[in-house]
C-alpha cells in the first residue's frame, strides 16, 4: 500500500488507487462529472493546495531557486496548522492500509507544492512511492 504523487490529467498508474486532487481550483473547461473519467481526481481536497495569494506571488515571475524557496516556506507554514496536520496525518496513516495518490496539474514536480506534499507525508510516516 502507498501514496503515489502525480501529475492530475495524466494517465491513472496500474493499482494507483483513489485520486485525490490537491489544488486550489478544479480544471478548466472539465465538467464536474468527468474529473475522474479524465483522470484528474476522483475527490477534491483544496485544503492542501497553497493558498491562492502564495500561488499568485509564485507564478508573477520565473522560478529562482531564492523565490522556490520562499515559496516552500510559506506552504510548509500553511501546512503546519492542526487542520492541514491532521489531514497530511490522516493520509499518512491511510497509505498503509490502501493504494492512494495525490497530485497537481503542474508539469515539473520540482517546482510544485506537490514535492513539498510528498515530504510532508515522508515526514509523517507515509508510505509514499518514487
Amino acid at each position: 500500500m502507498a501514496i503515489h504523487v502525480v501529475r492530475l490529467g495524466t494517465p491513472r498508474l496500474n493499482g494507483e488507487g483513489l485520486r485525490i486532487g490537491t489544488v486550489r481550483r478544479p480544471p478548466r473547461g472539465v465538467r464536474k462529472e468527468d474529473f475522474a473519467a479524465l483522470d484528474y481526481f476522483d475527490v477534491w481536497l483544496p485544503e492542501l493546495s497553497p493558498p491562492a495569494d502564495l500561488v499568485s506571488w509564485a507564478l508573477s515571475d520565473p522560478w529562482t531557486d531564492k523565490r522556490w524557496a520562499t515559496f516552500a516556506r510559506g506552504y510548509r507554514k500553511q501546512m503546519s496548522t492542526p487542520e492541514s496536520r491532521h489531514l497530511v496525518q490522516l493520509l499518512a496513516a491511510m497509505s498503509h492500509q490502501t493504494n492512494l495518490s495525490v497530485g497537481c496539474y503542474c508539469e515539473d514536480e520540482s517546482r510544485c507544492h506537490r514535492a513539498l506534499l510528498r515530504e510532508l507525508l515522508v515526514e509523517a510516516g507515509a508510505d509514499v512511492t518514487r
